[in-house]
């Protein structure tokens, strides 16, 4: 057996039925707990990202936008423009419904872990708030095994998932097919780049997400609207087909391309999860550093991130790869297909220029976001002692990342990603009765006017 084989059958079981099951049923509980709270204070969510709150400065590190862009930085990535290319030619056009399913779950399960992050922090021996599952497990729980083994697979997601080869891969790949960069010289570019940045902490990286991060997500959102616009007539029957074949791939497809309604929910799940990682643990170790004295108040800043990433990111990308047909290509994967989808949406190498660049930026950030989550998952485990090696490591596998095999990529992504979701919702299934509770007293204290009366415009 090679060793993809191996992977691909580890990564079938992380991600069977238990996975599925505890990350739905979590997000499930959550949203009838917690009274449809994405959907009902979502319009609330998203003002709270343009309020401050009075004299929280010394509070947390950075503000609580910042936070989110610190956040939206490890998530709005190659998830967006690879991930769901590849769930998409995986799973079918019904891939992209058990993203948004996944998503609109996903964002109850966001906001739980982000107000628990915020709840349990503590201020480390640098001065520097510290915060995430590790803490909430330890503090909340009482199971300091548990939180140190969700602190493990946090690194290992930083080293060998999220953080470092599927995102170094698709920039320098993009940028060798789009402007003809040879791959050496691209991987050696945004290796020096990373490592200028990340030794400057979180500071650093949430005031170039701050910049990078809205910017292009609004070039993004607004390329892939106006393809949706040309080709307006073919998008009710794109998004007919992407429910039709979530439940009836088959039918729909035909059976000869080899989809079925599992294939079409792993994929979707897998690559909804590795887009917005709502339930993996990541976003509330970036919540943890927010100025905010309100729990509540963070976890519904925070819950907006799963919003934008999934249901409107990724949403724009999965519908363009259908009204084009670029899906059905089989002689190209990955970054190429989303630019080849978008180059035939604008019928001008344009869409594919917008792809790159795109990615370059997306990909970029998510690199510093993750290794700021790695680090202070390396911190939690081994101290500020440490530290030097971790960020020697990560430069070192950021290097790496573009020489290795897009589908040993994705599997090993995919893996650690399922690993570290693990005890994460464990945890939140645990402190259910303090979400609601903190959630119930800030709510209560909303209408008698005492729990914003800090916040200003």
């Amino acid at each position: 057996m090679t060793l993809e084989s191996i992977l691909s059958s580890i990564n079938s079981f992380v991600w069977g039925p238990p996975l599925l099951i505890l990350l739905s049923g979590t997000g499930l509980y959550l949203t009838f707990r917690l009274g449809f709270i994405q959907f009902i204070h979502l319009p609330r969510a998203l003002s709270y990202l343009f309020k401050t709150e009075k004299g929280m400065g010394k509070k947390g590190d950075v503000s609580s936008f910042a936070a989110l862009c610190t956040a939206l930085a490890a998530t709005i990535g190659t998830g967006n423009i690879v991930g769901v290319a590849t769930a998409v030619q995986a799973g079918g056009p019904g891939a992209v419904f058990w993203m948004w399913l996944v998503a609109l779950l996903g964002m109850a399960t966001k906001y739980a872990e982000c107000l628990l992050a915020v709840k349990y922090r503590v201020r480390d021996k640098q001065g520097f708030m510290a915060g995430g599952p590790m803490y909430y497990i330890e503090r909340g729980l009482g199971i300091k095994w548990l939180a140190k083994l969700f602190a493990l697979f946090g690194i290992l997601v930083a080293f060998f998932g999220i953080g470092t080869f599927p995102q170094v891969n698709a920039i320098t790949h993009a940028m060798q097919d789009t402007f003809s960069v040879p791959i050496p010289l691209t991987a050696s570019i945004i290796t020096a780049l990373v490592a200028l940045i990340i030794l400057g902490g979180v500071r650093r990286i949430a005031v170039v997400s701050s910049y990078i991060v809205p910017f292009m997500a609004v070039l993004y959102v607004a390329t892939s609207l106006i393809i949706l616009l040309i080709n307006w007539q073919l998008v009710p029957q794109a998004i007919g087909l992407i429910i039709y074949s979530a439940f009836e791939p088959s039918a729909a497809l035909g059976g000869a391309l080899g989809f079925t309604v599992m294939k079409a929910i792993q994929s979707g799940v897998a690559r909804g999860i590795f887009s917005n990682e709502s339930g993996l643990g990541s976003a509330p170790i970036a919540a943890a550093a927010a100025q905010t004295k309100e729990p509540v108040r963070q976890g519904l800043i925070s819950m907006t991130g799963t919003f934008l990433d999934t249901i409107i990111v990724c949403s724009m990308t999965g519908i363009v790869l259908v009204i084009t047909g670029a899906w059905q290509s089989a002689d190209i994967a990955g970054a190429a297909l989303t630019n080849h989808a978008f180059t035939e949406g604008l019928n001008s190498n344009l869409g594919g220029t917008v792809v790159t660049v795109g990615l370059l930026f997306f990909a970029f950030t998510t690199i510093l976001g993750w290794c700021y989550y790695g680090e202070r998952c390396f911190v939690y485990l081994v101290g500020i002692r440490g530290i030097k090696f971790y960020r020697f490591m990560f430069i070192v596998l950021v290097g790496c990342g573009a020489f290795i095999h897009l589908d040993l990529i994705w599997i090993l992504a995919d893996i650690v990603n399922g690993l570290m979701a693990f005890p994460n919702l464990i945890a939140l299934i645990g402190l259910r009765h303090v979400i609601v509770d903190e959630t119930r007293d800030y709510f209560e204290r909303l209408k008698m006017n005492k729990a914003d009366e800090n916040v200003v415009s």
